[in-house]
């Protein structure tokens, strides 16, 4: 049975999901995590750091253990790694223990938001469109699957969208806001 005390972000990079889930932590008074920071925390090191010295399978791993870790913890709002749906394993942990909402995003605009980061390791290619794009077209259909909510994001400002998702979580007939 999913719990519905927790929410959890999900959604390519860029799309807004730790700005989102500080303000829901923020409005439901529930602790704000997110998992790559949490990562970054527990190893000292970041995550390109990771990238160069484990490689993206390393990381994965790393990010599976905190995803099961966070994902357990009462009352929290969760933002996500991009990839953090690759795994099944993720998947369902996310699903079981939370309301998953794909902060959905096109690829265009994600790069126009990620375009001057150089903390992202999948974007450091000649060519970011062409990379967000074919990450996009393998995670879209993955996030949407394992989403409870799918919120369409674009270029409104921040209060719009928390105002969306509140909407839609308040449709959910067995969301817990307290």
């Amino acid at each position: 049975m999913m719990n519905t005390q927790n929410i959890f972000l999900v959604g390519l990079m860029g799309a807004g999901k730790t700005t989102l889930g500080k303000q829901l932590a923020e409005h439901f008074q529930r602790h704000f995590y997110d998992s790559d920071q949490a990562i970054c925390d527990k190893t000292g090191v970041s995550i390109p750091t990771i990238f160069e010295l484990e490689g993206e399978d390393g990381f994965r791993d790393r990010e599976s253990g905190m995803i099961d870790e966070l994902t357990r913890l009462p009352n929290i709002v969760l933002a996500t790694g991009g990839g953090a749906v690759l795994r099944e394993q993720n998947r369902l942990c996310l699903q079981q223990r939370g309301v998953v909402v794909y902060l959905h995003v096109s690829p265009e605009i994600l790069v126009e938001r990620t375009r001057h980061d150089r903390n992202r390791p999948l974007l450091q290619v000649e060519d970011p469109l062409q990379k967000m794009r074919d990450l996009y077209q393998v995670r879209d259909p993955i996030y949407r699957a394992a989403a409870h909510i799918v919120l369409e994001v674009g270029t409104e400002n921040h209060y719009m969208t928390f105002n969306q998702l509140l909407n839609a979580l308040n449709k959910l007939p067995s969301f817990q806001a307290a």
